[in-house]
Order: structure tokens, then C-alpha cells, then sequence
């Protein structure tokens, strides 16, 4: 247990209390859950959000210097943005056939 005690003492540094994180949270993905458009998403949108409000709470509640969280923020927006460029290469292909 001493192993487990440490290492939560080091993320306690960097992400603040997690009583505090949790409550921050809850409530930013509460906002994003209960507005219209969210039940129109794809679940890796919804994912990547959720992920993305969770680093953000981890800044706003810790160490807004650890660099993790931004790449983490980052990292999360871009495999979203990846799929997307899957999506809609298809469309994009047709528009410049059309555009010829």
C-alpha cells in the first residue's frame, strides 16, 4: 500500500485533490451531456470530449504547467480530427472531380 499512497501523493501535486477534480468533473461533462447536440454524436466525439474536459479539470484544479495535460488535450482533439479526415476524404475526392 505504501507504493499506492506515494504515487497518489505525486498525481495529488500535479492534479490537486481528487475529491475537488471529481467534483469539477462531473459538472463540466454534466453541461456538455445536457445540452441537445450531445445525443447526436459519435461515441469517439463524445470520448474525446469527455477526456478533453477531464484534462481540463486536471489543469484548472492542479498544475496548469504540467505539459502532460496539454498534449493529453491535444492527443484527444487529434484522433478526432484524424476520423474526420477519413470521413470526409470521400466527399473531398468528389469535390474536386466536380471541380475539373
Amino acid at each position: 500500500m505504501k507504493i499506492i499512497d506515494d504515487v497518489l501523493k505525486s498525481r495529488g501535486e500535479d492534479y490537486g485533490e481528487f475529491i475537488n477534480h471529481a467534483a469539477l468533473c462531473q459538472k463540466l461533462k454534466k453541461s456538455m451531456r445536457s445540452h441537445k447536440g450531445w445525443s447526436e454524436m459519435p461515441s469517439d466525439v463524445k470520448e474525446s470530449l469527455e477526456m478533453i474536459q477531464h484534462k481540463i479539470a486536471r489543469v484548472i484544479n492542479g498544475n496548469e504547467c504540467v505539459v502532460d495535460h496539454w498534449t493529453d488535450i491535444s492527443g484527444y482533439a487529434r484522433l478526432v480530427e484524424k476520423r474526420m479526415d477519413q470521413v470526409l476524404k470521400p466527399y473531398k475526392q468528389a469535390k474536386k472531380q466536380l471541380e475539373k
